[in-house]
């Protein structure tokens, strides 16, 4: 188990529902990965680099709503520049797994 934190701590992290409207491959990244745009609603378009090419296709993750960290830092991977973070979990097999709402959701809204 990590560190305890606060509520105040963990009402910095901003995650939010969106919808993936774009998977390419990444050939430059390091690990099997996709770029990713997500769309936000009126948070708008962000993108992301997503090692979760195990046990998804691009077309498996099209239109597919996740959660998203969307206040870190932008980083650079490779010739990519990554603006949130997709959530998952690994498996037993140490694929990850994504964590999406069980029902649709409005892009963007907040996950409480």
């Amino acid at each position: 188990m990590k560190e305890e934190i606060t509520f105040e701590d963990f009402l910095k992290v901003d995650i939010r529902i969106g919808t993936i409207i774009e998977v390419n491959d990444f050939p430059k990244a390091r690990k099997p990965a996709y770029q990713l745009k997500i769309d936000f609603g009126a948070l708008g378009i962000k993108k992301s680099s997503a090692q979760i090419t195990d046990l998804y296709t691009k077309e498996d993750l099209l239109n597919k709503q996740v959660a998203v960290v969307v206040n870190f830092k932008p980083r650079q991977i490779a010739n990519f520049m990554s603006e949130c973070l997709v959530i998952g979990v690994y498996n037993t097999a140490g694929d990850v797994v994504l964590l999406q709402a069980s029902k649709e959701i409005k892009n963007g809204e907040q996950v409480n």
